[in-house]
């Protein structure tokens, strides 16, 4: 099995926590506003994230997820949204710390939300894709806080590295 992806659902979560916390400190109606980001707000981005999380958790798993749209606002307020985040960040970590070797070698057969065709991908590259596509709209967030003069968190993985302590870069004092 791969070691980065362990690392990067722990990652993923320990960044999702931190955003999380900088955005729970917002007035509703600037969580909601349109921002021009591609979600238009932090509501429609976080939400975003939720939905491509399940979506891909399901190809993974072989699970029926139902019909969704990349935009579905699955949760309208934060605090549900929040609750529903840290149980998705739990169950990733969960399913890729479950993988041996031969499974996280493996591919898996899905369906794309656009149209029927089927397509055959191989694990690895698709959790990275998984990993990578949160890093992606997790930035746009921090942008929109950062425009709102609200203290965005460090998001950078070597930030993660020194405060979790997964190892590759150490603090010499």
């Amino acid at each position: 099995m791969s070691d980065r992806h362990p690392v990067l659902a722990r990652y993923n979560a320990w960044a999702n926590h931190k955003l999380y916390r900088a955005v729970e400190a917002l007035p509703d109606a600037e969580f909601r506003a349109d921002r021009g980001v591609f979600f238009k707000s932090l509501r429609g981005t976080l939400n975003h994230l939720l939905v491509t999380d399940r979506v891909w958790m399901a190809r993974f798993t072989g699970a029926k997820t139902g019909p969704l749209q990349l935009d579905t606002i699955l949760h309208d307020d934060f605090a549900s949204l929040q609750a529903a985040r840290e149980a998705e960040d739990t169950r990733i970590i969960g399913y890729v710390d479950g993988l041996d070797a031969a499974a996280s070698a493996g591919t898996f057969t899905y369906q794309r939300m656009s149209s029927l065709e089927t397509y055959v991908a191989e694990l690895r590259p698709a959790l990275d894709h998984l990993f990578n596509h949160q890093t992606h709209h997790r930035g746009q967030a921090h942008a929109v806080l950062t425009g709102l003069g609200v203290e965005a968190p460090v998001l950078d993985l070597a930030r993660f590295y020194g405060e979790v302590g997964h190892g590759g870069l150490i603090r010499i004092a």
